[in-house]
């Protein structure tokens, strides 16, 4: 595996998780599938892409997810976000319902997320690749090792962020917060299995903002138009 395209503060803050033994593990898992010829997703430049976008001094909300979209070109690095051109998957639709109808904001002509990111939205999946139409094929292979010392590390040397924690799996990462210095979010998955049991009418967005005014921080634009 290439060497991480990952933001500098992000290269510092992590360099003693780059050097243990688990992530030399995960590197020669991945080269071993990709000399298989196995299709893995997101694309080798685009693995580290939410830490690459959003640095680790500017973050202000955390969305964490299971692990990237299985389907082709549909991964790239930043949790429930999709490619443009990519027909936008039903989890990522209700989300945008729930947008709606929290802060009436127009449905976008891209589901790409990227500017989320640039308004300091960190979107972490917890397994950072998957194999082609395997969805949680890499999710034993350690990535789950780096991103709690992730979340970890965002809870223990950051003051007042959001992390927003869908459905059951995202919320076994709660132990890993400080939830007396920052807030979180939980409700159902916005999954069309259970968006109707507490995720429509969470109204996450909309809390998001309270709180982070509430602590003299800028509100997060959801607006990608």
């Amino acid at each position: 595996m290439i060497d991480p395209q990952i933001e500098d503060s992000w290269k510092k803050i992590l360099r003693d998780e780059f050097q243990k033994p688990y992530f030399t593990e995960i590197k020669n898992h991945l080269q071993k599938e990709k000399s298989e010829w196995k299709i893995i997703y997101p694309a080798w430049n685009m693995i580290f892409n939410a830490f690459d976008k959003t640095p680790f001094d500017k973050v202000k909300v955390v969305i964490i997810w299971q692990d990237p979209y299985h389907g082709e070109w549909e991964a790239h690095g930043l949790c429930f976000s999709v490619q443009d051109g990519i027909t936008i998957p039903p989890s990522l639709r209700n989300i945008y319902k729930e947008m709606y109808t929290d802060l009436w904001l127009t449905p976008p002509k891209s589901w790409n997320l990227t500017k989320w990111t640039q308004q300091w939205v960190f979107l972490l999946n917890a397994t950072l690749t998957v194999r082609k139409d395997t969805p949680n094929s890499h999710k034993d292979i350690g990535w789950q090792t780096f991103t709690d010392a992730v979340i970890k590390t965002l809870s223990n040397k950051k003051q007042h962020l959001v992390f927003i924690l869908w459905w059951a799996f995202a919320q076994q990462k709660k132990s890993l917060i400080d939830e007396n210095k920052h807030l979180i979010i939980s409700s159902a998955h916005p999954s069309p299995f259970s968006a109707d049991r507490w995720f429509f009418g969470s109204k996450p967005f909309s809390r998001t903002n309270e709180y982070l005014e509430q602590n003299w921080i800028s509100p997060i634009n959801r607006n990608l138009n």
